[in-house]
């Protein structure tokens, strides 16, 4: 026991000396909103795992291409060799090599809608990574203007402990020369700790906030910001229609959509192949002796054209076919709902949109009306014709005034942020110009040349209204 007790106190000894300063300190980073979605796109793990499945879609395409080329096989046996055989050629073992070259000529349309269907598979795969990325930039987005949401909560419950602080030693003051009663005294002692627990829980959710953007940047949980930002109303200009008119055109996901109803086309084609023959170009060279790559006992090769027609499979092929034709059905309705539910995402966050513009104005008049009206109480108050209910009434609805305006412009850019990611506008991807070079040239790197973007144009809609102006992804 007395040894345990030494090494407790060694192990608290050193951890006070080295431990201690470290324990508990956290890295601090300077950051922006370009910054924190730059990160996300780095370290994000949602995106590495749309990454992996894209690496997926071209090696199945390459695989599918190298099926059209001339292939190698070699097959050997080695036997021992009893009977009639054995008595003629003295040899009780045999060994044969077959070497075969074939080029496929003629598949019945297989190979060459495998291509296409693995084409299109990488087409939409693609576009799915495009679209991952604007999915998080947006919560990137979304977190940030948490953060920020929360920093000004921590201001509004700050200044709503100080306030409260100078109205109880206001009340202190009148307590003490008797002109007003205890239960004053009380009930701003009360409201004074209230206030203070309010202000608790906002740096708990300042805290919580960072976390959450420092998990979505793939850096440490632990890590302080320093955001010099601050939430901003810039107008956005643009009508609901435009949105849902670029949304049609520019959605990855709408696209990745179209996409699989062509790969759903091509792979009903590749099953009706099995109604067809499959013609091929052989090359063979055969050898058998009574040891390994020995001639003693065969030797010939052969060249020319094989066919095989598989003409009755009992239901095989058209079983295949129906299960394409269902799959088919199934990406034509996908894609149907996908159309309906970009237009109901666009029109919501919309209205949305303008519903928290129309806040911001609201409740910036209200945050006016409030000051005074504290301050009109307050007089009255020290002046000894209104109550101190009345004052704390009037400090609340102060309070409460300055959280719904913050609330407003965190609603408004949130808002802003999610119908930009409804209508598709790119981080990396034109999905437009990608869709409309690869149904131009049918080249999948064609497709990704055309549709590559500046980087610096990740935060801005590449559209303008009627009088041409640009509407902003975010508030610069």
């Amino acid at each position: 026991m007395k040894s345990l007790g030494i090494m407790r106190l060694s192990l608290a000894a050193v951890l006070s000396l080295y431990g201690a300063p470290f324990a508990f300190a956290a890295d601090t980073m300077d950051i922006n909103l370009q910054e924190s979605v730059r990160l996300a796109m780095e370290n994000n793990r949602t995106i590495k795992e749309s990454a992996a499945d894209l690496s997926a879609a071209e090696w199945n395409l390459k695989s599918a291409r190298r099926a059209t080329g001339v292939s190698l096989a070699w097959q050997g046996t080695a036997n021992r060799v009893g009977g009639n055989r054995y008595e003629s050629v003295d040899s009780n073992k045999s060994y044969t090599n077959n070497l075969t070259a074939s080029y496929p000529l003629y598949t019945g349309g297989k190979n060459e809608n495998t291509i296409d269907a693995r084409r299109y598979a990488t087409n939409a795969a693609d576009l799915t990574l495009e679209r991952t990325k604007q999915n998080i930039r947006y919560q990137t987005m979304q977190q940030y203007y948490r953060v920020l949401q929360t920093r000004n909560a921590i201001d509004v419950e700050e200044d709503s402990v100080r306030r409260l602080k100078v109205h109880l030693d206001n009340v202190n003051a009148q307590y003490r020369v008797g002109t007003v009663a205890k239960a004053d005294v009380l009930q701003s002692q009360v409201n004074l700790a209230n206030a203070e627990q309010n202000l608790v829980s906002a740096e708990a959710a300042y805290n919580v906030a960072q976390a959450s953007l420092n998990n979505l940047m793939g850096v440490p949980t632990a890590t302080k910001l320093n955001i010099k930002d601050d939430l901003r109303y810039n107008k956005y200009n643009l009508t609901e229609e435009a949105c849902r008119e670029y949304a049609l055109k520019n959605r990855p996901d709408y696209l990745a959509a179209l996409y699989s109803v062509k790969r759903a086309e091509a792979t009903m084609e590749v099953a009706k192949a099995g109604y067809r023959p499959t013609v091929s170009a052989q090359v063979v060279k055969y050898l058998q002796g009574t040891k390994a790559f020995k001639e003693d006992a065969d030797n010939y090769w052969t060249a020319g054209v094989s066919a095989n027609w598989n003409i009755f499979d009992n239901g095989v092929t058209i079983a295949n076919v129906e299960n394409a034709k269902a799959a088919l059905t199934k990406a034509k309705e996908t894609l149907a709902k996908s159309e309906e539910d970009i237009s109901l995402e666009v029109r919501q966050y919309y209205l949305n949109l303008l519903a928290a513009e129309k806040n911001i104005h609201t409740m910036k008049v209200a945050v006016e009306e409030a000051e005074e009206n504290y301050k009109i109480y307050q007089v009255r108050y020290s002046a000894g014709v209104d109550t101190n209910l009345n004052v704390m009434t009037a400090e609340e609805k102060l309070n409460s005034a300055r959280m719904n305006y913050y609330t407003a412009l965190y609603n408004y850019n949130t808002y802003k942020a999610a119908l930009d990611t409804a209508m598709g506008v790119p981080v990396d991807v034109s999905a437009y110009k990608y869709s409309a070079e690869e149904d131009k040239s049918h080249s999948l790197q064609k497709a990704r040349v055309a549709g590559a973007i500046d980087k610096d144009v990740v935060f801005e809609s590449p559209i303008k209204d009627e009088n041409g102006n640009t509407a902003p992804a975010v508030p610069k």
